[in-house]
């Protein structure tokens, strides 16, 4: 098992990484081709995902062009997460690209207006991951808490660069796998059958 140590420093040489990381603007292009395919394919109503930080793949124009495809008969709802409390569960607010937005807990945009949704499907910035759905994060445990609050539990695409990619990763108790990571080249998609 990694130490806490350990994993400080993997976690710094992966944000080393991808803020240096050459073309991202042609693979920026390709993980948002492939995320709005999974977007496409999984459905969902109402997708939770993030506000971009230390070099996170943007999905918002992905997710804006996801909106725009909406219908009387399948209307779709985008929500950001909101860090309420320390050591708590997060909570999503309504977001469309009109959303007016104010200054959250640690810097991070949120949405003005306190309209909570349930995602069923979160969209999860990956400091680094395995290809069978672990992920490292920040530190701050919040997806894991959100994770382990949420029922039912929403699918889970972890977005992430080839680059961040990393052999073996120990899961702690709390750690939940992803249903898949997506980057700018694959889907990894979590074994059937593998626990979370």
């Amino acid at each position: 098992m990694e130490s806490t140590t350990g994993k400080a420093r993997l976690r710094k040489a992966l944000l080393d990484e991808r803020a240096t990381l050459a073309g991202r603007e042609a693979r920026d292009a390709a993980l948002a081709a492939r995320l709005g395919d999974e977007l496409s394919r999984r459905a969902p109503r109402c997708v939770g995902f993030y506000w971009p930080i230390q070099g996170e793949f943007d999905a918002r124009a992905v997710v804006s062009a996801w909106l725009a495809q909406a219908s009387p008969e399948a209307p779709r709802l985008a929500a950001l997460p909101v860090v309420t409390a320390p050591a708590t569960p997060l909570v999503f607010h309504r977001w469309t690209p009109a959303t007016p937005m104010k200054e959250g807990r640690y810097r991070i945009p949120v949405p003005a207006d306190a309209d909570v949704l349930v995602p069923d499907l979160l969209l999860v910035p990956c400091v680094g991951f395995t290809r069978d759905g672990l992920r490292l994060g920040y530190g701050g445990g919040f997806y894991d808490r959100t994770l382990h609050s949420m029922t039912p539990s929403p699918q889970t695409l972890g977005i992430a660069y080839d680059a961040l990619e990393i052999e073996h990763l120990s899961a702690e108790a709390h750690d939940l796998a992803l249903d898949a990571i997506v980057t700018e080249s694959a889907t990894f998609a979590r074994p059937r059958g593998t626990h979370r």
